[in-house]
This record gives C-alpha cells, structure tokens and sequence, in this order.
C-alpha cells in the first residue's frame, strides 16, 4: 500500500547526510521528520497503518511463539495492531518492564493487548505491565526504532536496552517496526549495536536479513 508522503520517491530523496551527523544529531534529525510525516497523514488513514503484520511477516512467527512487542509514543511506528492480530492468532504478548531507571529490561505478559487501561507507566515514561504480571521470555521481539538502514542496520533512543537485550538472547528473532521516513544510508555504528533480522514499514518488507 502506497501512502502520501513516504512512498518510494519520498524517502529516497529524503535521506540525512549521515556521514557528517552523531547519532545524537541523527536522532534529532530523524524525530522531527518522524513527527512531520505522521502529522501529514490524515486521522483515518493511521488507523489503517500496522494494523496486522503482513503475510510474509506472520510466516517467521513460530506457532504459539511468544511475541515481544511495545507499547508505542505518538509518533512511533504502532506494535498496538500488531499484539492484538497476534493475540487472537493464540500468542501470548509480553511488553517490555523496567523495575528502575537503572535496572535492565525485561519483558512481561500483557495479558490483553484489548485492554491499554492495565497498563501504568514505567520509570521511563513508557506504558508497561503492571509488576505483577509474569515475566516471559519472548522467540519473537518488534522492535521500536528511530532509524534504520536498508540491511537491518537499527538507531535505537539511545539508552541501549534493545541492544543488551538482544545480545543476550542471539536466537531471538527480532522485527524494526518503522516508517519509510525514518531510512538512511548508513549509521554510525558501534560494536555493541545489534542489527535487526527484518524491518516493516508501511510501503516493504526489508529481510529477513542472513
């Protein structure tokens, strides 16, 4: 499907000189375009955006799998379509839990994906699972992002948790949820960054990656 604003031509001519930009610019760069694309498209037409993971995608879940996915910002990429399509398809959800800013994440079941009122903020503003709830160890991670390459390269928020998470669980299959707005040629990578198995965007698939 072909959206105003992010189609082929769009992001092609759009993106950042990323050689002469830190990660910091970059993240600064690619949040207020992040911001201008998505107040570009009209309200019913977002509704529309990420609303079940395309076939292809759906294939790469493992029956009965349990799937990380994340509680959204307004400008980001929606997992919230994605959790309830998985949901009724007999997965269990987690999202992402931290129990303190210095603490490192983790994932928790999110018992019904219908239900956004049981969760409560987390110590870094995001919505979560309430403490009680069981942990999980996720086979499947959608994963939020701010940029990202055409071979799976990933600019997270800065702090690290998906990159730490995901070194220590190498045989999860991880999935960048984003819009085409939000590609660039090439990142400033460091060692611990972790590339990403597949990336969606509205307009492709990217991957899976070797």
């Amino acid at each position: 499907m072909d959206f105003p604003g992010n189609g082929p031509w769009w992001f092609r001519h759009s993106l950042l000189p990323e050689d002469r930009l830190t990660k910091a610019e970059l993240r600064k760069e690619l949040r207020a375009k992040r911001r201008a694309h998505v107040a570009s498209l009209p309200e019913n037409m977002r509704g529309l955006v990420f609303r079940r993971p395309p076939g292809a995608v759906a294939q790469l879940i493992p029956a009965g799998s349990t799937v990380g996915v994340y509680a959204e910002a307004p400008d980001e990429a929606s997992a919230s379509g994605y959790a309830r399509w998985l949901y009724e398809a007999g997965h269990p959800i987690a999202l992402p839990w931290f129990a303190a800013r210095d603490e490192r994440m983790s994932f928790r079941l999110w018992d019904n994906p219908f239900d956004d009122d049981a969760l409560e903020p987390g110590p870094w503003g995001m919505r979560q699972a309430d403490a009680s709830a069981a942990t999980a160890d996720p086979q499947v991670v959608f994963v939020p992002l701010v940029g990202f390459t055409a071979s799976g390269a990933r600019l997270g928020m800065g702090a690290g948790h998906y990159d730490r998470w995901l070194a220590a669980h190498p045989d999860v299959l991880s999935i960048g949820l984003a819009w085409d707005c939000q590609e660039v040629v090439a990142l400033p990578l460091k060692p611990h960054d972790r590339p990403l198995d597949a990336i969606v965007t509205p307009t492709r698939l990217l991957g899976p990656f070797a």
